[in-house]
């Protein structure tokens, strides 16, 4: 692989603004709000170069829909909100981490708000929904359901005023470079019009690419969740923590031949009920709080009761509620299901579970430091333990906007330049992606077993890479699909357990030993630690 400063080719939208052939002092991977929160802190301290592998909006906080979390209301208190996060995280959430977001959190947003995000008010006052799993009335809305979009509008329009600051499209990151001393020392980017990646050295290096869905056959994420961070982590050294912890959103819409569209949990907050195929509610029986309980109870809910019944899914009724009201309350929701035929106002919507977030990914800090010197890590492809085995709804653009302002200040502090660097080996597996999708869901999927794990595990290992004649996006995100399945598999295979989103039929409780972070490096095992 040639070296080579950030090329002339790379085309981007917005007001980036070349640097002449220089390298940027910092390199931001993803332009969600990790990503671009990281960059507005990293402009005081030098140039920063923001690369994402699509268009500048296509990421999950785009698509993000139930809002942001903060003690912000009148009746409620920071202590309520870590009490909801430690409880949804099933034993596993790191209290540090946990005390921080809650406490950084009425900041942030009266920082959005001074940047110009707007959220929803009713006679000039914030309002205030309340979720799954929350004891509070505390999650914010923008345009009823377009939270994340409005929030990246807001970052992204202050980050594109900073002159400091280089937004690059259609640039996806392929490796990680390492550097003499096993730190990072850059990234390998692919441009869509080259045939091979251009290295860009750097400072410091942030992993903000988002989450995983896609390595899953049934997803709620965008096309671009293909867990490009945390494969690229892992090839280059990296330690992977928590991987096994997926969460699956219980309701994402099951029409043939729709997206698996995301029905906001925020539906069930206003009341909407499920059902079974025979018309009757069923939650009750399998935890107090019905459907307004945490995400992983639901989903493997669902999940039994289809299976006891021997239906694909069951339904979303909403057709008891005010239909006027509840269009204005989630316009993009109605509007999308309309599309594929479904009056949510008058029958219920078909929903099963699918893939939506990833608690798991590059072990880091709490100022988003990894275990390879000059690496951070931020948002949905960080894990420092804030969501535990479980995330709490609404607490994930939260964390984006919280620790991406963490990671970005830290950064400022890494002192001298980047040292020469190498890319990993690479190659591609001999599969094809629908294969590893299908069987990430078949055998890694809402319910596991052992039995399941080990047949995907050995599928996986024994589909060697064999070397890429012709780098393209395609390529990039098959390598990382099969890497990132493949560390799924291996993390609950070793977790003896169920816990939070991980959920074995051949070992359905928790169990005392495993209330520790797993831990992946490139060449070790699984291992367990406190």
């Amino acid at each position: 692989m040639r070296s080579a400063a950030v090329s002339p080719l790379l085309y981007h939208e917005g007001l980036g603004r070349p640097w002449g052939g220089r390298n940027p002092d910092f390199l931001v991977v993803g332009a969600g709000v990790a990503g671009l929160r990281a960059a507005i802190e990293l402009a005081e301290a030098g140039r920063v170069l923001v690369v994402a592998k699509d268009r500048l909006s296509e990421s999950s906080s785009e698509y993000a829909q139930g809002g942001i979390a903060a003690a912000l209301n009148d009746d409620d208190e920071v202590s309520l909100h870590e009490q909801d996060t430690l409880a949804a995280g099933d034993g596993l959430c790191e209290p540090g981490a946990v005390r921080t977001l809650v406490e950084e959190a009425p900041g942030a947003i009266e920082e959005l708000i001074a940047w110009g995000a707007e959220f929803d008010r009713e006679g000039g006052r914030l309002v205030f929904a309340r979720e799954g799993a929350h004891s509070r009335s505390r999650v914010l809305h923008a345009h009823g359901d377009s939270t994340g979009q409005e929030i990246l509008r807001t970052l992204r329009r202050k980050a594109e005023a900073d002159e400091r600051i280089e937004l690059r499209s259609f640039a996806a990151m392929t490796d990680l470079m390492v550097g003499e001393d096993g730190g990072a020392a850059g990234a390998a980017v692919l441009d869509a019009a080259a045939a091979e990646p251009l290295e860009i050295a750097a400072r410091a290096v942030l992993v903000a690419t988002g989450g995983l869905g896609r390595v899953f056959q049934e997803t709620t994420n965008p096309e671009v969740a293909t867990g490009d961070g945390v494969a690229a982590a892992w090839r280059a050294g990296a330690a992977i923590r928590d991987i096994e912890f997926v969460q699956f959103h219980p309701t994402a819409l099951f029409v043939a031949g729709a997206p698996r569209f995301l029905l906001s949990e925020a539906l069930r907050g206003e009341g909407a009920y499920l059902r079974n195929g025979a018309g009757e509610r069923f939650m009750e029986r399998y935890h107090a709080m019905g459907e307004l309980a945490p995400r992983d109870v639901v989903s493997r809910a669902i999940a039994m009761e289809t299976l006891a019944r021997g239906e694909e899914c069951v339904y979303l009724d909403m057709t008891h509620l005010d239909g006027g009201r509840m269009g204005e309350r989630f316009p993009r929701i109605f509007e999308t299901c309309a599309r594929y035929g479904i009056d949510l106002g008058r029958v219920a919507a078909p929903v099963r579970p699918a893939a939506h977030y990833a608690m798991g990914g590059v072990g880091c800090d709490l100022d988003g430091r990894c275990s390879m010197a000059r690496l951070f890590a931020a948002g949905e492809a960080a894990c420092n333990g804030v969501h535990g085995a479980n995330r709490l709804a609404s607490n994930s653009l939260l964390e984006g906007v919280v620790y991406g302002a963490r990671a970005g200040r830290a950064m400022r502090e890494t002192g001298g330049a980047a040292r020469p660097g190498r890319a990993p080996e690479a190659g591609i597996p001999e599969a094809a992606e629908a294969e590893i999708r299908r069987l990430a869901w078949e055998r890694c999927g809402v319910v596991r077993d052992g039995e399941g794990l080990e047949q995907a595990r050995r599928w996986l290992a024994e589909r060697p890479a064999r070397r890429v004649e012709r780098w393209d996006r395609a390529a990039c995100e098959l390598r990382n699909i099969h890497a990132v399945a493949g560390l799924i598999a291996r993390g609950a295979l070793a977790r003896r357990e169920s816990r939070g989103g991980h959920f074995r039929r051949d070992y359905p409780e928790k169990a005392a030993e495993f209330q520790k972070h797993s831990r992946i490096e490139r060449e070790g095992e699984v291992e367990f630690r406190g």
